[in-house]
């Protein structure tokens, strides 16, 4: 059962011990754009928000963290989505579906071989929409498909939509996704995944790199190769000097860094 654009209130009618009474009168009048609930009891499970990525306002983050500190308190999972790119009314309910989905699958192979590798969801190979042969779950397999149909009606310089992911300690996890637009300039997104207590089965940062694709599918949809293009574009070599600090911050992850391949030609 999935319920849209829920007062925190609205969902807990009660302070829970151990919040603040000013914690509970801010966090209440907050808004989650999609609570999951239980089909049999209708209690809530897991809430999906997606955050503004221009956002950093100190009263934004405060509010904020009231609402994590009442989630966490009754138990409600809770995943923040911050996307320049990626909506609640235009994409949340595609992506809440697809977390649903994952923690089902999750939650039907519980019961595996303890030495036996777990099944993922995100690793199911089956047929894409372009007829190939991949994860079908992948949820920027559309946008990959996208970007060689751009190439191929040269809107692209090149077909490849490649990414890369990090999860910080005591932070998010974070996906990258870019193209090649141009020579020297790439269509680019970055999603960030806050997990308080939430999990689906999917390694946070593949979900977001996989959010990250998918984000750059929808701008392709709406890419004009005119002569303005380039002002929506980022650099390629301030992006290559980005990739090369966060190859500095290895030891602030929590995942092993595995892109020291990644190298962008300009």
């Amino acid at each position: 059962m999935l319920r849209t654009d829920r007062k925190l209130g609205q969902l807990v009618q009660r302070r829970p011990e151990g919040v603040t009474a000013s914690q509970w009168n801010a966090a209440t009048r907050t808004h989650l754009h999609f609570v999951v609930c239980d089909p049999d009891s209708g209690a809530p499970v897991f809430a999906v928000e997606f955050d503004d990525a221009d956002r950093t306002d100190q009263d934004h983050r405060r509010t904020a963290r009231m609402k994590q500190a009442v989630c966490g308190a009754v138990g409600l999972e809770l995943l923040t989505i911050q996307s320049a790119t990626l909506r609640p009314d235009r994409h949340g309910r595609v992506i809440v579906d697809y977390l649903a989905d994952a923690r089902a699958f999750r939650d039907a192979a519980g019961d595996v071989d303890d030495d036996a590798p777990q099944p993922c969801f995100r690793d199911i190979v089956g047929r894409l929409p372009d007829g190939r042969t991949g994860f079908v779950n992948d949820l920027g397999a559309v946008a990959r498909a996208a970007a060689v149909e751009a190439y191929v009606d040269r809107r692209l310089a090149d077909p490849i939509l490649r990414g890369l992911h990090a999860s910080w300690r005591d932070g998010p996890a974070e996906g990258w996704g870019w193209v090649d637009a141009r020579a020297d300039r790439c269509l680019f997104e970055r999603v960030r995944l806050w997990s308080h207590g939430f999990s689906c089965g999917i390694d946070p940062g593949r979900l977001a790199e996989d959010l990250a694709a998918a984000a750059v599918g929808r701008r392709l949809v709406h890419l004009d190769t005119g002569p303005d293009t380039g002002s929506v574009l980022r650099d390629k070599a301030d992006l290559g000097r980005e990739i090369a600090r966060l190859r500095l911050r290895r030891d602030e992850l929590t995942n092993e860094f595995a892109f020291d391949h990644v190298v962008l030609d300009t």
